[in-house]
């Protein structure tokens, strides 16, 4: 009888273990970029995501929002691409062949999109690319793809316009009194269309308002907030007071450069360095309330992800992609979710995105 007894505890234990080392589907894919799925719900519809890095500031808030309006209505299978294209690959192959019923892709490279289309093309999948934008060939090769995100160069426009008005208004910034802006850029990911079309155009746009510039430095900080500072601290140390204005194409490089200058004695009584930046991030968004901070350009996340999963899942179901919404379908393949810019005045636009 004994016997009997101990064999019984034994299965008990095991069956109690493996219980508790089951996977629960709530793993956030941070470290190894490894699936996250929700609960699946009978009637959802299954949707395989990717980011194409969890720890990007920006991504971090259309995640959330994909989420959010997934809630319910989709079973997510939520990736970590950890910015290897070859991962995303392997990943986009993982969830055709547990059945996705369609595909929402933030490219690691933009220019991998036409592999990304092979394979969704090859299962007839529907695919939404958002945030990072394929080349117009690529979203033309199949009938069943579409983007969601941004014009990428209006960012540009309303950042430069930020920059020319806030000069303009505050003569007290040209420190050499030459009538010019000597300005250091943080550019994001070389090849990114955003970060070439905000590169451009806001300083074509700083010139287009009568604006003379001078480019003291111009670098790439990856988005990363570590790699803006490090290359702030480096321009300090080189030009000094001779730096006028701090020009970045996202908040987090922004950010990192205003972690520099605050290190360097900046922000206190007198002592000021103009910085922009894109996104509105909410970090950001406190450096402007604090007048750390000139502005920043709203890259609307909350819609964005709300968009990508509402195209998603009416592709899936065959419908029209814009069926039942409020989105406007441009040249029958793109969303546009359109920019604002963020200021002093205007930060509870910015907030009411992030629902604050």
């Amino acid at each position: 009888m004994k016997k009997i007894l101990a064999i019984l505890l034994m299965f008990a234990l095991v069956f109690s273990l493996a219980a508790c080392g089951g996977d629960d589907g709530n793993n956030d894919g941070n470290d190894d970029g490894e699936e996250t799925s929700g609960e699946a719900s009978e009637g959802n519809t299954a949707v395989g995501v990717t980011i194409y890095k969890f720890d990007d500031s920006f991504m971090s808030f259309v995640r959330r929002s994909i989420e959010e309006s997934a809630d319910g209505r989709a079973d997510l299978t939520l990736v970590d691409s950890q910015n290897d294209q070859a991962k995303q690959n392997e990943q986009v192959d993982t969830m055709i062949s547990k059945g996705v019923k369609a595909l929402a892709i933030n490219l690691v490279t933009p220019q991998a999109a036409s592999s990304i289309i092979e394979k969704a093309k090859s299962e007839e999948l529907p695919v939404v690319f958002f945030n990072k934008e394929p080349s117009e060939s690529d979203m033309q090769s199949y009938d069943k793809t579409w983007y969601v995100g941004t014009e990428s160069s209006q960012s540009g426009i309303i950042q430069g316009e930020l920059v020319a008005e806030s000069w303009e208004a505050n003569p007290d910034w040209d420190k050499n009194g030459d009538g010019k802006i000597q300005y250091v850029l943080l550019k994001g990911e070389p090849g990114h269309p955003d970060a070439e079309a905000r590169t451009k155009y806001v300083i074509e746009t700083i010139e287009d308002k009568g604006i003379e510039v001078e480019e003291l430095e111009l670098q790439t900080g990856m988005w990363d907030s570590v790699k803006g500072k490090e290359l702030m601290d480096a321009w300090l140390s080189k030009h000094g007071e001779d730096i006028e204005y701090v020009i970045a194409n996202n908040d987090g490089m922004a950010l990192g450069a205003i972690n520099s200058l605050q290190g360097e004695g900046y922000f206190e009584g007198d002592k000021f360095m103009p910085v922009v930046g894109v996104d509105a991030i909410p970090d950001a968004l406190t450096k402007i309330e604090e007048g750390i901070m000139v502005g920043s350009v709203l890259n609307d996340a909350g819609n964005q992800g709300k968009a990508t999963i509402d195209l998603a899942l009416n592709a899936a179901a065959g419908k029209d992609v814009t069926e039942g919404t409020d989105w406007e379908l441009i040249d029958d393949k793109y969303v546009r979710v359109p920019y604002v810019a963020i200021t002093m005045d205007n930060l509870d636009v910015a907030k009411e995105s992030y629902g604050e």
